[in-house]
Formats: structure tokens, C-alpha cells, sequence
């Protein structure tokens, strides 16, 4: 059997897809690039945005002109949103889907592949160069624009043990692992542990290899993780992704983001950030969320002006299926709202611009993601001008700027791959 597999949005779905490559390979079943080729496609989808959406079905029919004969399998955050819209045909619909599978049942998918699939080790080799590591599924919380609670669920703990095995396997294989998850800030809160405790023990029990969190909200990070990402950056990297979504008080009442101020935030990432020599910040923020005025995006500007971010991800809102904003009248022209974020990515830049130069001429521990392109401990993308370095090496570097470039030079005195 050929199956073909193409993966949409966050980290947490890309895990699920490596999840459902080794389930595949353990039943010899043959993986393909090309979708012409393939008896089945696995759509691996993602529902935070409409175009997420739109590029699921044009993806889908483009995949049933290439293969009429393709039987598809859409998993993922939106079977368990879009099969509630009456607004829009159902995922089934769409030419050779068969089957959808909400989230990430990885049995369900073996069993609508035709697969027999029994409980086995997660694969030791994944397809990055970077491993990716799920510690928990699902989000209690409601933000009012966001449809993840409904497409995963409540918070769902994975065991520690269970994580250490598959991190202590990945680490053989991959110099740096991304821990990621749906809410990883809630991470242990209903088996008696927490983040940080996890990310101290698998420093612990792994030798070398890296660790990198994805997106954790600013005021979950508690003192025993903020040591963890401010000291050894060898061993985790000083890199935060704390969401935002807005600098307005009044705002952040109205996504349901109710447990921290604009103030409050402000003052955690300052603390972490000042606790580095250097420190990667990003954030999320939405523009032209309903009833946001000039003013609430003034205040969301002024504070992205006044942190240290070194990238930012801005998005217009997009109204999601089944979510309480979509209550909400004050509705903001969907024109502001694209120049909303086009002002807020035009500061984002600049500060992107600024960090790097205050970079060059410094040292950074470099992960090798492609022959002649790396990344460092503070998520900078480089330029790695010996081709020769194969891909997952890891090694100590001299960074330089060339207009917008940054170049990293091996040192080859120092280099731990």
C-alpha cells in the first residue's frame, strides 16, 4: 500500500503525522511524495484560521484530479469543527474522502487506512531534523475566536515516564527536541506535576540533546522553568512563544483571555528575558478581533514597541465555527483589520532586524535543519556557507550579518556533534 501524507498548522498536528509515518512504516506500508502515486492520502488538518480551511478542500480536490481513484482520510482539528457547520458542506463530501477522523486517534487512522494497528513504540527517527514530542493534548480554556477546545478536547496529560522513554529514543537520533502540545502550560496540572518539573527531569535523563518548548502562555511559566529556560542553553533553549493576541485589557476580556493583563504580561516576559544574555520572544496577536477600536490597537502597538520581541506572528481575526466571538456585533472591516497587522508585522520586523545585528559577531549553538541552512539556541535562521555539514549536525558557530543574511561560521574547535 502507497500512502501519501500532507500535514496543515501546529507543531501538535505535525507530531500526530510523524505518529502516523511510524505506525506506517511498522506495517510496511510504502510512503510517498507524490500524491499520483498514492492509494491513500492522509490529510493531517487545522482549523485556526479559514484559510487553513480553504487550503484543506482545494487541497483535497486538487489531490481527486491528480487520482480519481485515491481514497482520502482527513484527521485532525477539522473534522471535529467543520462536521458541525451547517455553513459549509461536510468534509465527506469533498471527492475521495472516505473518511474523517477528529484530533489525533493514530488507531482510528490505521483502521480507516485498512491497517491492523497494534500499540507499539513511537518511531526513534522522525522526518525533521528537529523531533517533535507531544506531552498533552486538548485546552481547558474558551478563548472566544479559538475552536481548539471543541476540535481536541479537555487538557490530557501524557505520563512522565512515558515521555522520558520517547525523548531518551529521539535523542539518538535528533540533536534537538520540541516538546508540544495543544495547552503545554497546563501540562501535569491533573496528575500532580507540572511543565517545569517535566522539562527538569528530561534534562535529567538525556544526554545533549536540546529541548525546545512551542507555544506557552507568559504567566505559566513558573520560576522552576523560567531557571530551566534562562540557564543551561545547551540543554534548553532561552526561546519563549508567549501568545499575546492583544495589548488592550478590554480586548482580552472579550477573546475570554482571563487570566492575565496586558501589565501582567509585560512584566513576566521582562523578567525572562532579563535573565539571558540572549533570549528569543515571540508572540501571536490578532488584529481586527470584534469590537477592537483605534485605541485598543494603539495600546496593542505601544507594547509590542516596548518589548524585546525578536518575531511575531499577526494574523486578521477569522471567525471560527462554533465559537462565542461569533456573538459578538461590533464587527471591524476586514480592510482595518489587514492594516492593523500590517502596521504591527512593520514594527515586528524592525525589532527582528535589530536582534539579529545585535547577534552578529557572537556565538550560537547551531542546529543543522538542511545542507547550508541552520538553526541557533535563540531560533535564528542561518545561513551555513560548508555544504559539506549534513543535515542534524549540531555545532558551535561565529554568527555575521550580510544585509539580511545570517551567516554562520563553524568553529571547528568546538564543535559537539
Amino acid at each position: 500500500m502507497k500512502v501519501f501524507l500532507q500535514t496543515y498548522g501546529c507543531r501538535a498536528n505535525q507530531y500526530d503525522t510523524e505518529a502516523v509515518r511510524g505506525m506506517l512504516v511498522a506495517s510496511a506500508a510504502e510512503i510517498v511524495d507524490d500524491v499520483s502515486n498514492a492509494d491513500v492520502a492522509v490529510f493531517n488538518s487545522c482549523t485556526v484560521t479559514s484559510a487553513a480551511e480553504a487550503d484543506l478542500r482545494a487541497d483535497v480536490r486538487r489531490a481527486s484530479r491528480r487520482n480519481p481513484e485515491l481514497i482520502s482520510i482527513v484527521m485532525g482539528c477539522a473534522p471535529g469543527v467543520l462536521e458541525r457547520d451547517e455553513r459549509v458542506a461536510p468534509l465527506r463530501s469533498l471527492p475521495t474522502v472516505g473518511h474523517v477522523v477528529a484530533g489525533g486517534d493514530i488507531t482510528a487512522v490505521g483502521i480507516a487506512i485498512g491497517l491492523n494497528p497494534v500499540r507499539s513504540p513511537r518511531p526513534s527517527v522522525q522526518s525533521g531534523s528537529r523531533a517533535l514530542l507531544r506531552i498533552q493534548d486538548g485546552c481547558d480554556e474558551h478563548c472566544t475566536f479559538c475552536s481548539t477546545t471543541i476540535s481536541r478536547g479537555q487538557n490530557r496529560s501524557r505520563r512522565p515516564a512515558e515521555i522520558v522513554e520517547e525523548a531518551q529514543r529521539l535523542s539518538g537520533t535528533h540533536p534537538e527536541i520540541v516538546l508540544t502540545g495543544i495547552h503545554i502550560g497546563t501540562y501535569g496540572v491533573e496528575i500532580g506535576t507540572t511543565l517545569g518539573a517535566l522539562v527538569e527531569l528530561l534534562v535529567r535523563e538525556t544526554d545533549a540533546v536540546r529541548f525546545r518548548l512551542t507555544s506557552i502562555e507568559a504567566t505559566e511559566v513558573d520560576d522552576t522553568l523560567a531557571l530551566m529556560l534562562t540557564g543551561d542553553s545547551r540543554r534548553v533553549a532561552p526561546h519563549l512563544h508567549a501568545p499575546l493576541q492583544s495589548g488592550s485589557d478590554r480586548i482580552l476580556k472579550l477573546m475570554g483571555r482571563h487570566w492575565y493583563t496586558a501589565a501582567a504580561y509585560e512584566q513576566r516576559v521582562l523578567e525572562l528575558v532579563a535573565q539571558s544574555p540572549r533570549f528569543a520572544l515571540a508572540a501571536d496577536v490578532i488584529t481586527g478581533f470584534p469590537g477592537e477600536a483605534d485605541v485598543d490597537h494603539a495600546l496593542t502597538t505601544d507594547l509590542v514597541h516596548r518589548l524585546p520581541f525578536t518575531s511575531l506572528h499577526v494574523f486578521p481575526y477569522s471567525p471560527r465555527p462554533g465559537t462565542a466571538a461569533l456573538r459578538l456585533r461590533e464587527r471591524v472591516e476586514a480592510g482595518t483589520a489587514s492594516q492593523r497587522a500590517a502596521e504591527i508585522r512593520s514594527v515586528a520586523t524592525a525589532k527582528a532586524a535589530a536582534y539579529a545585528q545585535s547577534r552578529a559577531g557572537g556565538t550560537a549553538d547551531i542546529v543543522m535543519i538542511d545542507r547550508g541552512s541552520g538553526l541557533t539556541e535563540d531560533y535564528l535562521s542561518v545561513e551555513i556557507p560548508d555544504r559539506l555539514i549534513a543535515r542534524r549536525a549540531r555545532f558551535d558557530a561565529t554568527l555575521s550579518l550580510h544585509g539580511n543574511t545570517i551567516t554562520a561560521t563553524p568553529d571547528k574547535s568546538l564543535r559537539h556533534d
